[in-house]
């Protein structure tokens, strides 16, 4: 992401808001479209189209044309090209249960690069392959790691289990960290952790819901 480091005035909302630009995009590139007007995205994505204009204009040079717009193509690899998407990235995952299987079937990584490439898990009976993808002994972990130069995992196992699965992940080689495990984490500097919380969320989004019998 050389850009983001090149110019520090961009915020961390815009960046957070670049991928669902890219794939909206995409899906327009999809249709055949060569075009796309700010007021466009903006309606897509229920943003301002003032807005999508000053998102756009810290990762492309190219202004949009009048009656015409942006063109989806360039637009879609100036994007990648600032997030990093330009090249792909190779991720494992730790935890072969319920989650980790549903990630390993997840197609959206595709649109980002993203190769999910194995899962790990410490029970026997979890070792095969779902979705084409293989699923391996946990010690075989530091092996994939090296091979696919992997420098990104997700974290799927129950809390319990969590720190130590952390741990062989960092032993690894391992240093971004996503952690669905309701658990902290202890890492040491120069790991980075995000934690996901789907109930949290819910919560989150559910509390957000206006109540019909108010008013």
């Amino acid at each position: 992401m050389d850009s983001f480091g090149q110019d520090s005035e961009i915020s961390k909302a815009t960046v957070a808001r670049l991928p669902a630009y890219l794939r909206f995009l995409k899906e327009v590139a999809s249709r055949g479209s060569w075009y796309v007007s700010s007021a466009a995205i903006a309606e897509a994505l229920g943003v301002s189209a003032v807005g999508v204009r000053k998102d756009l204009a810290f990762v492309s040079s190219q202004a949009g044309k009048p009656k015409r717009g942006f063109e989806v193509n360039t637009l879609i690899s100036d994007i990648e090209k600032f997030l990093g998407y330009d090249e792909r990235t190779a991720v494992v995952v730790v935890g072969a249960g319920r989650l980790g299987k549903a990630i390993l079937l997840y197609e959206g990584f595709e649109h980002f690069r993203i190769d999910v490439v194995a899962a790990f898990d410490i029970s026997p009976e979890k070792i095969g392959a779902v979705g084409g993808k293989p699923i391996y002994p946990l010690e075989r972990l530091g092996e994939i790691v090296r091979r696919h130069s992997v420098k990104a995992g997700i974290l799927t196992v129950p809390r319990e289990s969590a720190q130590r699965a952390c741990d062989a992940m960092v032993e690894a080689g391992i240093r971004a960290i996503l952690n669905f495990a309701p658990a902290s984490l202890t890492v040491p500097e120069g790991v980075s952790v995000r934690y996901e919380d789907l109930a949290a969320s819910l919560a989150m989004l559910f509390g957000s819901v206006p109540d019909k019998n108010q008013g």
